[in-house]
């Protein structure tokens, strides 16, 4: 059996998808298969993909239903025993493949499996993942996954791997959703399974784009699903409640920034307070003209080698 399938979703990607294939066939580990499902991508990004010439590539167009689906309908394509994600503008550092081995290895019965990761903004600043109560360096189980993951992710995109018999058991990802499908998926599998970790960073996360968060507005909505999903957890669970506040911050001043009052005051009413700091207890109290302010200082910023957040 191949040991990695590694699915990536593909959709209007020309600029990056040579460097992130260039970055899979870099690994040092080589038991892999690569499934690239393009999302009826409208520019070349098809075309790049099969000027790679490579047996262990399978490229399959569907038609344009979102990144869930084409993970989904990757993943289904599988024959590997473990299923590791990559978008199609990120990059594996050559160890990655060979740090998800090493901890499948020591640790068989996790049902996820996450390397450190940095994130590059705009090509100007580079920011390493923090996680809580986690040592540097950290090989292991990871002890509360929703704790260490108040500042950045233990898991995300590009950097988790899953054995393929936990989507099985847990589901694949929300095809409801086009926004936060992983942060869904992620929580689903930790609050039953156990998540090995290491702190050695092997993946880059791009972020090419400073207006993403508004042109993707219609769909990120779609994160208020996650909210309602696990309140039942969140009253036996305070480690998720608190992450789950902290979503809710974040949701928030997205749905303020975009004018829907409705759904900020709605999703304000449920959290606690005491899980926020006070800085993000001020942000939530300034109006949107100056959070839009705010998010175009920070841009700047970053431009500028400066990086300012909330959840720092």
């Amino acid at each position: 059996m191949i040991f990695f399938s590694i699915v990536i979703p593909l959709y209007n990607k020309e600029n990056f998808i040579k460097d992130t294939l260039d970055s899979v066939f870099n690994q040092t580990f080589k038991d892999f298969e690569i499934i690239i499902v393009n999302d009826e991508s409208t520019d070349r990004s098809l075309n790049v993909a099969k000027s790679f010439n490579d047996e262990r590539i399978q490229i399959f167009t569907i038609n344009n239903q979102g990144v869930s689906h084409a993970r989904n309908f990757g993943i289904n394509k599988s024959k590997g025993e473990y299923i590791a994600l990559l978008d199609a503008d990120d990059i594996w550092y050559p160890n990655h493949l060979e740090d998800l081995k090493n901890l499948i290895k020591s640790f068989p019965n996790c049902g996820l499996y996450c390397t450190g990761y940095e994130t590059s903004f705009y090509g100007k600043k580079i920011m390493k993942g923090r996680f809580l109560g986690i040592n540097n360096p950290f090989v292991g189980i990871v002890p509360n996954y929703f704790e260490s993951s108040l500042i950045n992710s233990i898991a995300s995109g590009s950097s988790v791997c899953i054995p393929k018999l936990i989507f099985e058991k847990y589901g694949d990802f929300n095809l409801n959703m086009r926004s936060g499908q992983d942060t869904e998926l992620w929580i689903r599998i930790s609050l039953k399974e156990m998540v090995a970790f290491t702190s050695h960073i092997s993946t880059k996360i791009i972020i090419s784009n400073p207006d993403n968060h508004l042109s993707m507005s219609n769909k990120r909505i779609d994160r208020l699903l996650i909210l309602e999903q696990f309140i039942e957890q969140e009253k036996t669970n305070k480690s998720l409640k608190r992450y789950m506040d902290l979503n809710r911050f974040s949701i928030a001043i997205e749905r303020k920034l975009n004018g829907d009052s409705e759904s900020f005051e709605k999703i304000i009413a449920e959290i606690d307070y005491s899980n926020l700091n006070s800085k993000q207890k001020r942000i939530l109290k300034l109006p949107a003209p100056i959070l839009k302010l705010m998010k175009q200082i920070q841009v700047f910023l970053i431009k500028n080698k400066i990086y300012l957040s909330p959840f720092r």
